[in-house]
């Protein structure tokens, strides 16, 4: 199974980065952008970290085991959307 890295952005530049060293060994892509959702919720609820100060403005730039970024899933993506009739 292919290792993917979700790296948190928190603010442009190379130091509002957070990887990754670990991953984790998913299926494919769509797998990993559900753990990615399932991920920042969690992160979200236990809002520990005092230098994020809106999560909504954060995302994980999930890369492959080569490097390459694979998928960009905003922590915003948690918030269902409501459809207006």
């Amino acid at each position: 199974m292919p290792r993917y890295f979700f790296n948190v952005r928190h603010r442009p530049g190379p130091a509002g980065l957070a990887r990754d060293p670990e991953g984790e060994e998913l299926a494919d892509a769509n797998a990993a952008r559900e753990h990615a959702l399932s991920e920042a919720k969690a992160m979200i609820a236990r809002d520990q970290l005092v230098t994020i100060r809106d999560w909504m403005d954060c995302s994980f730039e999930i890369t492959d085991e080569a490097g390459q970024l694979v998928l960009t899933v905003p922590f915003s993506d948690t918030v269902a959307i409501q459809d207006e009739d």
